[in-house]
């Protein structure tokens, strides 16, 4: 397995940050999906999800996490938790930013965590359009490189509904050592989302495609999620 700088976990950062930060927020979140999908590829062998996260945020943009979720990728890896945290901050009225690093980890199997990678991100947003960048060396343990670069526009429909395009690529930089499908070292993924809430829950439908070979189907995505503050 590559070797890997040691990453202090996002929960250990925000337990330390907390310490000295008075007005911070805690949430957790728990889901349940139809599926995961991963820029439009299932993590779950098309099955559903149950998925959750713990956030802490500060009222000086400082940010951190942990998310975690079941996959099935054929053999013993059982779940990805996921550590993340960064700085968010609005430059004006109509422009924001988001900077930080996610550290992705898979267990279950002997070799699970040989997939694990870190993650380095940048979010830079006009009202409601973003256009976000993640990049990594060490893609999925494979020791490529790897950006992926996604354009999204949201629209308020009203008070309680929104809808939201995308459209993202993903592209090795070693195609030698990663491919996403044969002699083709990216893809395209594009996907429309509806987002509402009812009683204390949020609800997502989401319509995803991608330009794969493997995996061109048109994929329908239902999620339901319950947040509350610790």
């Amino acid at each position: 397995m590559p070797t890997r700088k040691h990453w202090l976990p996002a929960l250990a950062v925000a337990s330390s940050l907390m310490s000295y930060q008075s007005h911070a927020e805690v949430s957790v979140t728990i889901t349940a999906a139809s599926d995961y999908l991963f820029n439009g590829i299932s993590q779950t062998d098309e099955n559903p999800a149950i998925q959750g996260s713990i956030d802490w945020s500060n009222e000086f943009g400082w940010y951190a996490g942990s998310w975690a979720s079941n996959v099935d990728f054929g053999d013993d890896t059982d779940a990805e938790i996921d550590y993340y945290g960064g700085f968010s901050n609005s430059i004006n009225e109509d422009m924001f930013y988001d900077v930080g690093v996610a550290h992705y980890t898979y267990i279950g199997g002997g070799g699970s965590s040989d997939i694990n990678y870190t993650e380095f991100y940048l979010a830079l947003g006009y009202q409601s359009t973003q256009i976000k960048a993640w990049y990594t060396n060490d893609y999925a343990g494979t020791d490529a490189g790897h950006y992926i670069l996604a354009l999204s526009h949201s629209f308020s429909i009203n008070d309680n509904v929104s809808l939201t395009f995308q459209i993202d690529r993903s592209t090795s930089l070693d195609d030698d050592k990663f491919e996403w499908d044969t002699n083709d070292d990216s893809y395209m993924h594009a996907k429309a989302e509806t987002a509402f809430s009812w009683q204390s829950l949020d609800f997502t439908v989401s319509v995803e495609k991608t330009d794969l070979d493997y995996d061109d189907d048109v994929k329908l995505l239902g999620t339901v999620s319950y947040t509350f503050g610790l």
